[in-house]
C-alpha cells in the first residue's frame, strides 16, 4: 500500500533484523521491576511540632520546631511527624531515616521566602554535581522515609528562574539523595521556577496520587533504581515527567543509571515542553523504563520526548510505552532525537564512545488525536543506528506521518493513522518490516566528532554547566 496515501497502514511484521556482527536489542516487552514494600517502624513515635515552639500560622518561622520533631523521630529510631490545621512557613528541612511527614488536609508546609533558609550544599544540577541551594524538603543518605497525608506543600514563588543572581541553583521542592525505601503520596504541589520532586541516587521509590503543579519540570528522576510513579496527575511549565542520569565524563564515570522506572495511570499536561523526556542527561545510562495507561492532554512540544546527543556516551535502551491516550501535542506525539539535544558538556565522553547507544523502544495501542506530527525520528547517528524499534496498533488522526532515519530491526504493525499531508512513511537508511511503500528521506549528516579538549579527573568543573 502506497504511504502517501491519506490513511496509513502498516503491513503486519514480526522479523528483526541486526547490523552483521551486532548484538541486536530487540524491542519488546520491558517487564516491570516494581520498588521493593518500604518497612516503616511502628513504634508509636508520634510528635506534634507545635508542642514545640511551631505556631502554624502562615507567618512565624517554623523550621526550628519542625526540625527538632524530625530529629527526634530519626534518633528513636523512626516516628511520624504531623502537622495540621495551618500554615507552616519553613526553609529547608532535613528527613531522617524511618520518618514519616505526615502533612494533613487543611495544613500547607510554605517555604519561606528568604534565600538564606536554603543552606548551600552539593547538588545535582543539569548532570553534574555542583554547589546550590538545598530544597525545601530534603534527604541524603536515609532509608524509609514517607511523605503523606492529604496536604498542600507549596514552594516560594519569590525565586525567579532556576538559577539565583549568586549563580547557585535555586531551591527544587523536594529533594532526596541516596534514599533506599521512599513513598511520596496523597499530597497536592505548588512550586515556582525551579523543578518540584528531584530523587538522585535513590532505590525503591514510589510517587503515588499526588497532584503536582508548578512553573517547571514534575519529577526529574536522576540516577535511581526501582521506581513507580502512578496515580498522579501534572500540570508544569516543563517536563511533566524526566528520566536523567548525569552529564558527560562525570556522569559516564560514576556510572549510575536510570532503571526499572514505570509510569503507569498518570495524567500530564505540559505548557512548555514535553509531558514525558528521557534525557537528554544520559551518561549514566537509562534502561528497562515501563509508560502504560496514561493521558497525554497537553504538550508544548511533543508528548514523548527521547533526547541525547554525542559526548553523552552510555545508553538509552529497553523502552516500552503502551495503552496511551494522546491529545492537545504542540508538535506532535513522539520525537528522537540523538544528535543535537542539550547543552555540550565541558568534559564530553570522546569518539564513538561517546556516541549514546540507543533502542529496544516499542510503542503500542496508541490512540492519537490530531497531533501535527505522528514520529519524528531522523536524528540518529548514521554510525550507530538505533537497532530495534516497535510501533504497533496505533491508530488515530495526524497532520503528518512517521519520519525515521538510521534504525535496523524497525517492526511497524496495525497502523490506522489519518495522515492529513504528505507521505505517511518516510525512512532513510532503516531496515525491517512494514516499510512498504515509504517514501525515501534525505540521509542525515554525519556530526562532527566529539573530541575531549582537556583531561577530566573526578570532582573538576564545580561551578554550574554552562
Amino acid at each position: 500500500m502506497s504511504a502517501d496515501r491519506r490513511s496509513f497502514l502498516s503491513a503486519s511484521a514480526v522479523a528483526i533484523l541486526a547490523a552483521s556482527g551486532a548484538s541486536p536489542l530487540r524491542a519488546g516487552q520491558v517487564s516491570p521491576i516494581l520498588p521493593a514494600p518500604m518497612i516503616v517502624p511502628r513504634n508509636g513515635v508520634r510528635v506534634d511540632p507545635r508542642l514545640l515552639g511551631a505556631k502554624g500560622d502562615g507567618n512565624t518561622k517554623d523550621t526550628s520546631a519542625i526540625q527538632q520533631a524530625l530529629d527526634r523521630c530519626a534518633v528513636l529510631g523512626g516516628g511520624e511527624v504531623v502537622l495540621a490545621d495551618g500554615v507552616f512557613r519553613v526553609g529547608t528541612l532535613r528527613i531522617g531515616s524511618n520518618t514519616t511527614l505526615r502533612i494533613e488536609q487543611g495544613a500547607v508546609l510554605q517555604g519561606s521566602d528568604d534565600i538564606a533558609d536554603y543552606p548551600v550544599i552539593q547538588v545535582r544540577w543539569e548532570g553534574r554535581w555542583v554547589a546550590g541551594h538545598a530544597a525545601l524538603l530534603w534527604a541524603q543518605e536515609a532509608r524509609n522515609v514517607q511523605l503523606t497525608g492529604g496536604g498542600h506543600i507549596v514552594g516560594s514563588m519569590a525565586f525567579k528562574g532556576r538559577i539565583a543572581p549568586s549563580g547557585l541553583r535555586h531551591p527544587a521542592l523536594m529533594e532526596f539523595v541516596e534514599v533506599s525505601g521512599l513513598h511520596v503520596s496523597d499530597l497536592s504541589t505548588e512550586q515556582g521556577d525551579m523543578w518540584s520532586i528531584h530523587p538522585v541516587y535513590c532505590e525503591d521509590a514510589r510517587f503515588s496520587r499526588l497532584a503536582v503543579h508548578g512553573g517547571a519540570d514534575g519529577i526529574d528522576v536522576d540516577s535511581c533504581r526501582r521506581v513507580l510513579i502512578e496515580h498522579c496527575r501534572f500540570d508544569t511549565a516543563d517536563d511533566c515527567i524526566s528520566l536523567k542520569s548525569g552529564r558527560g565524563m562525570e556522569g559516564t564515570t560514576i556510572a549510575r543509571p536510570a532503571e526499572h522506572v514505570t509510569i503507569r495511570d498518570c495524567s500530564f499536561s505540559d505548557r512548555r515542553w514535553a509531558c514525558i523526556g528521557i534525557g537528554s542527561e544520559t551518561s549514566g545510562g537509562i534502561r528497562n523504563v515501563l509508560v502504560e495507561r496514561c493521558r497525554f492532554e497537553k504538550a508544548h512540544t511533543f508528548s514523548i520526548y527521547i533526547k541525547s546527543r554525542p559526548g553523552r556516551g552510555a545508553f538509552i535502551e529497553n523502552i516500552t510505552m503502551r495503552d496511551l491516550d494522546v491529545a492537545g501535542a504542540g508538535d506532535g506525539f513522539l520525537r528522537l532525537n540523538f544528535l543535537d539535544s542539550g547543552k555540550q558538556d565541558q568534559f564530553p565522553v570522546p569518539g564513538m564512545e561517546g556516541i549514546p547507544r540507543v533502542g529496544g523502544f516499542t510503542f503500542e495501542r496508541i490512540a492519537v488525536r490530531n497531533v501535527p506530527v505522528l514520529v519524528d525520528a531522523v536524528n540518529i547517528h548514521p554510525g550507530k543506528p538505533l537497532i530495534g524499534f516497535t510501533l504497533r496498533d496505533i491508530h488515530g488522526t495526524s497532520e503528518r506521518g512517521i519520519a525515521l532515519a538510521n534504525m535496523q530491526g524497525v517492526v511497524l504493525d496495525t497502523i490506522h493513522v489519518d495522515v492529513k499531508a504528505g507521505p505517511g512513511l518516510t525512512v532513510s537508511n532503516v531496515t525491517g518490516r512494514g516499510l512498504q511503500g515509504a517514501a525515501k528521506g534525505l540521509p542525515v549528516v554525519r556530526p562532527a566528532d566529539v573530541v575531549a579538549s582537556t583531561p577530566f579527573r573526578l570532582g573538576e568543573g564545580l561551578a554550574p554547566p554552562n
